[in-house]
């Protein structure tokens, strides 16, 4: 025969200090189960292409019917020794790109030195490099990124001795500033301020103990 059973249920504030650790817990273990990446991402797009870069895209299939197309961008975090960021894209000059990520990103100087590095690479082979960067192998870091760099010289001029490791490097310091972003918004997401926040904008309830309280997973 069916019974009634009643349950107190307490807002995050009204727990006790051992019980809120154990109500973010819960959260962090089944809360990231979104695209909680796509600022970064968004923005990682723009500095590319301030600096040249146009990403490759992939067809990512969508519920039901339908597909759309994501950039080329892979991570892994943040715990594991491997762990990292890559892309995949075609990298060629872009003029003025030193003043205009000094623009975007006014305090950045990891992207100042980045496009630093490629404006003056590009000045001494009469800005006629490019690049190809493809992602390899079954990790996500910078050192999967297979880059294949070439001058585009109507004259067939060499690229000069160092150009293929400057533009590698550049491009590899490019997938190690994504990591860092990425890891950095984690870090926030994951925080006591920021989870509290979220739980508490939610509405989540919670047993005296510290467990969510919800007929989903009750």
């Amino acid at each position: 025969m069916p019974e009634i059973i009643e349950t107190t249920v307490y807002r995050l504030g009204e727990l006790s200090d051992a019980a809120k650790k154990k109500a973010r817990v819960w959260y962090r273990e089944g809360g990231f189960d979104y695209d909680w990446y796509d600022a970064v991402y968004e923005d990682f797009q723009r500095i590319a292409e301030i600096l040249g870069i146009r990403l490759k895209t992939r067809t990512v299939r969508l519920m039901g019917r339908g597909s759309r197309q994501e950039p080329c961008i892979w991570f892994r975090g943040f715990w594991s020794q491997g762990d990292g960021a890559c892309w995949e894209g075609f990298y060629s000059y872009r003029k003025s790109a030193p003043t205009i990520i000094r623009s975007y990103a006014p305090q950045d100087t990891t992207l100042h030195g980045i496009a630093d590095a490629l404006q003056a690479i590009q000045r001494r082979n009469f800005y006629q490099l490019r690049a190809e960067v493809s992602h390899r192998g079954h990790y996500y870091h910078e050192y999967c990124m297979a880059i294949s760099v070439e001058r585009d010289s109507p004259t067939y001029q060499d690229m000069t001795p160092d150009a293929e490791e400057i533009v590698s490097e550049a491009l590899r310091d490019l997938a190690r500033w994504l990591y860092r972003q990425l890891e950095r918004e984690y870090d926030y997401l994951s925080s006591d301020e920021a989870v509290d926040e979220t739980i508490l904008a939610n509405g989540f309830t919670f047993t005296e103990t510290g467990r969510r309280f919800g007929s989903f997973d009750e």
